[in-house]
């Protein structure tokens, strides 16, 4: 059985272990979905966004990362994309990322 939003255009990033914290978390599902190394200092808290799901509540934290090493490549999906931030509006993503989007360009302007 496929994942629940196979498909979709999503933010790198995943739920946190026991015991993690999210900035520690992202850097472990960076690791694993791209390939990449990241310095939790490096990690900038950005915005975030709260959503229900499944009889569940979502809390979204979307951090800017501007400094990694290796070279991202999709491990753990079928494609990677970069792009401006107004264009992820035309992309199909889960609606718990879409609130992401609007505080995402506010907070990284024109």
């Amino acid at each position: 059985m496929g994942k629940m939003m196979a498909g979709l255009w999503e933010f790198p990033g995943g739920k946190l272990e026991t015991g993690e914290t999210p900035e520690v978390a992202l850097v472990r599902e960076l690791h694993e979905e791209l390939g990449i190394m990241v310095d939790p200092a490096h990690l900038m808290p950005a915005v975030f966004a709260s959503e229900p799901l499944a009889g569940r509540h979502l809390l979204l934290l979307l951090y800017i990362c501007r400094t990694w090493n290796g070279l991202p490549r999709a491990l753990d999906a079928e494609e990677l994309l970069w792009c401006l931030p107004d264009q992820l509006r035309a992309l199909d993503m889960p609606p718990a990322d879409r609130p992401l989007i609007g505080l995402l360009e506010a907070v990284l302007g024109d």
